[in-house]
C-alpha cells in the first residue's frame, strides 16, 4: 500500500483521537514488555515499515539508536519530522532490504505483514539482518475488533448509494497465532519466543478507566486484537520480560 500525504495526516489523527490514544498506549505497554529483557545501550534498532514514527519514538525513549524504513516518502517525511536527528530513515522495500547481515541488533515488524505481497520475504529479511532479535507485531484475525471491522465492512457494502466508508483495516490481511509462528519458524528455525496481546474489547471498551484498563491491557498469547511475538535469535535468550512498576524501594525497570 503506497501512503500519499493526505492518508498520512488521517493516520495521524487517528492516534489523536481518545480511542487511538488508549489503543497505542496499550499496544506500547505490551512492547514494552516484551522487550523489557533487551539491552538498550549501544544497540541497533532497526523498524521495518516504521511509518510515521510513533512507535520508533517510544523504543528511542527506550535507550535504542534507532533507525526506521519505509516504502512511502510520505510516512518517511512525517517520521522524520517526528524523530528529527535522533534516527536514520530510509524510503526501501521491506522484502528487500539495503542493509547488511546482521546489521542491526533488533529488528522491529509492527502490524506490516497484514500490508506486505510476501510477508514471509519480510520475515526473512528481518532475521537476516538482525543479530539478536526481532519482534513482530499483528492484526489478530481472532478477536472481537476483528469482527466489528467485518461488520462495518459488511453495512458499507450494503448502503444504498453502494458507496463504502469503511477503512483499509476491512481490507488488509488479518493474521493469527499459527500461522505467524509458522512463517517465523520458516524464517529463523526453531528460536524461542515471548508471545502476548492486548486490546480484548471492541473499540466502544478502548477507554482510560476500570474495568476497561484491566479488560484491554496485556493478555495471554493472543487474545487480544493487537498481539505480538519477540524471537531470540542468539542462543542465551535475554531475562524473561518483567512489567515495570514504581515502587519508594526501587526504581522503574530498565
Amino acid at each position: 500500500m503506497r501512503w500519499e500525504a493526505a492518508d498520512v495526516r488521517r493516520y495521524l489523527a487517528w492516534f489523536e483521537t481518545p480511542h487511538g490514544r488508549f489503543a497505542v498506549s496499550q499496544e506500547m505497554r505490551l512492547l514494552d514488555y516484551l522487550v523489557s529483557g533487551w539491552p538498550r545501550r549501544n544497540q541497533k534498532l532497526l523498524e521495518v515499515g516504521c511509518g510515521p514514527g510513533v512507535f520508533l519514538e517510544r523504543f528511542w525513549h527506550l535507550g535504542f539508536d534507532i533507525s526506521g524504513l519505509d516504502i512511502s516518502p510520505a510516512m518517511i517525511d512525517a517520521a522524520r519530522t517526528r524523530l528529527g536527528k535522533h534516527a536514520d530513515l530510509h524510503v526501501g522495500n521491506a522484502e528487500h532490504l539495503p542493509f547488511g547481515d546482521n546489521d542491526f541488533d533488533f529488528v522491529l515488524v509492527i502490524t506490516l505483514l497484514e500490508l506486505a505481497d510476501d510477508p514471509e520475504a519480510v520475515l526473512r529479511e528481518a532475521v537476516r539482518v538482525a543479530r539478536k532479535g526481532i519482534l513482530v507485531a499483528y492484526l489478530n484475525r481472532y478477536s472481537l475488533y476483528h469482527l466489528e471491522v467485518l461488520r462495518k465492512k459488511r453495512f458499507a457494502k450494503n448502503k444504498p448509494d453502494g458507496k463504502s466508508s469503511h477503512t483499509t483495516l476491512g481490507d488488509v490481511r488479518w493474521l493469527d497465532s499459527c500461522t505467524v509462528r509458522s512463517m517465523l519458524y520458516n524464517a529463523a528455525g526453531s528460536r524461542t519466543m515471548q508471545r502476548g496481546s492486548c486490546l480484548f474489547g471492541p473499540p466502544a471498551t478502548w477507554r482510560s478507566a476500570f474495568p476497561w484498563t484491566r479488560l484491554n491491557g496485556i493478555l495471554p498469547n493472543s487474545l487480544g486484537s493487537f498481539a505480538a511475538v519477540r524471537l531470540d535469535l542468539l542462543d542465551d535468550p535475554p531475562l524473561t520480560p518483567l512489567l515495570s512498576f514504581s515502587a519508594k524501594s526501587a526504581g522503574p525497570a530498565a
